[in-house]
Parts: C-alpha cells; structure tokens; sequence
C-alpha cells in the first residue's frame, strides 16, 4: 500500500519500528475459537503482523504462509517462528493490490486496516485464496465501537460490518458465522468495557 493513509507500508514499519513488541504474541482469540475443530491443511495468515497467528497455526500443524505489508513486522515474525522452531513462509505483499500466491485450506485475517475504497478488492483477494472445500475467517472492529468508550484511532478504516465481507463473497459459499461478537476490552488504564468484532466464517463449496 502506498502513504496515502496513516495505515501504509511506510506508516507500518515506523510503528513497528517504534515499538518492541507492537502485539502480544499471542494468538488472536476468534481464530482459537473458530478453528480449533479444523483438521490442519495449508493456511494463509493475511496480515500477519509479528505472527502471532501464524506461529500458533504451524505450531497446530498448519502449513502456514504468512503475508503482511510491513517488512519491519515480518523480519519480527520470522525471527519469532525460528526461535520456536516452526516452519513459516514469509511473504512481503499488499494483500489489497495483489492476489495471495496460490490457494488454500483456510484463509484468515484479523483487524487488517484500510480505506473504505480499498476493502472490496481486499475481501474479493480473499476469498479468491480459499480452495474449494476450504474456510475463510474474516475478523475486523465492528463500527458500534465508536461508542464502546475504547479508543480507536482511524476506526473507519479498521471497522466494517460482517455483512460487507458477507456481500463480497458472490456464490459458492455457506455462510457458517457472521456476526458481531462480543467481548471485555480495557484501554490503557481506562474501565473494562464490551466491544464487538464483526466475524465472518464461510466455507467454499466444492
């Protein structure tokens, strides 16, 4: 992605860059919940930041392919899948340009950020990257946390409804989960509240 948005290539790395650890580390908590029951297959980790989802992934025995915008976080995630003796494959790409390299079992991506314009072209790159038979999971910030008292900078270019992602699927799919989860979250020092993801699971047909 090019600078024209506080959430491009260049605006990613410094963030990464201004930070040690930018993420936890650890897996995010609808892929747990959501995939757990999967037999493990090839996955694609779109957005993979410091690769927290990815390393948990292989670590499940998932052929992993991680991809992300930011050079600076995948350096991060490849130093952190070696140190855990996992096998991933890294792939420096804008998943809202260009398609994913090749299809696969599961395709998941959680809270990527982008321009209203450009997200049509991210979910249509998608869903293109599931093979038939397989499972896309979609997980962003649901726009009712505008009201949910934590801060989300440039929440209308991380949110969006579970039925955005839903109308860019076309046919050949069954809609397993499309919702607006919810779940405790605390900012900074601020008090718990209740925020909601916009989840979407679907699988390909044959």
């Amino acid at each position: 992605m090019t600078d024209e948005s506080p959430y491009g290539e260049q605006a990613w790395d410094e963030r990464y860059r201004g930070s040690q650890h930018a993420w936890s580390g650890n897996p995010n908590a609808v892929l747990v919940a959501e995939i757990s029951d999967l037999p493990p297959g090839t996955a694609l980790d779109a957005g993979a930041g410091e690769g927290g989802d990815a390393c948990w992934l292989a670590a499940r025995g998932w052929r992993v392919t991680g991809v992300d915008i930011s050079s600076v976080a995948l350096e991060r995630a490849a130093a952190q899948a070696k140190e855990r003796g996992l096998e991933v494959s890294w792939v420096h790409l804008d998943l809202s340009r260009d398609e994913a390299p090749g299809t696969y079992d599961l395709v998941s991506s959680h809270f990527v950020h982008l321009p209203l314009d450009r997200r049509p072209t991210l979910f249509a790159h998608l869903a293109a990257a599931v093979a038939p038979g397989g499972t896309l999971l979609v997980v962003g910030h649901d726009p009712s946390d505008a009201e949910s008292g934590v801060a989300r900078p440039h929440l209308e270019e991380a949110a969006w409804t579970p039925d955005e992602v839903v109308g860019a699927l076309g046919p050949g799919w069954q809609v397993e989960v499309a919702e607006a989860r919810p779940r405790r979250a605390r900012h900074q020092d601020g008090p718990e509240v209740t925020v909601h993801d916009a989840v979407v699971r679907a699988r390909r047909h044959h």
